[in-house]
Parts: structure tokens; sequence; C-alpha cells
């Protein structure tokens, strides 16, 4: 009748799904901006803003990847 209990191990997490769209939302801002200044730099801030956010989609995934594998074997 009652519920089993949780696993402790498997409630404590650090990360959360906030953390992850943090991460990768920071990460394409960050990359975006990046891509900004050095398009500014040489004459096309538009083509350096978007040049910024195409590599930053996967550098933001490869991001939330390393933080939540060195998550999992700590």
């Amino acid at each position: 009748m009652l519920p089993a209990a949780m696993n402790p191990a498997a409630a404590s997490s650090p990360h959360s799904l906030a953390t992850a769209s943090g991460l990768l939302l920071g990460t394409v801002c960050a990359a975006m901006l990046l891509g900004a200044l050095l398009g500014w730099a040489v004459g096309s801030w538009s083509i350096g803003l978007l040049v910024g956010a195409v590599v930053g989609i996967p550098l933001s995934v490869v991001v939330v990847y390393v933080v939540y594998s060195r998550q999992e074997t700590t």
C-alpha cells in the first residue's frame, strides 16, 4: 500500500534543468558577443554575430555535456 522509499543517491543532484538551460543560453550569448566583437573589428559586426551564433550552438551542447559528465563521475 505504501510507496517505496526513494533512493537518496538519485534524489541528490547538484544540477537541474535550469542549470542546463543556463549553460546553453550563457554559452550561446558569449559566443555571439565574441563573434560580434571580432566581426566589428574586421568591419561587419552582423556577420560576426551570425558566425558566433552558429559556432555557439554546438559549443553550448559540448559545455553541457562536459559539465554533466563530470558530475556523474564524481
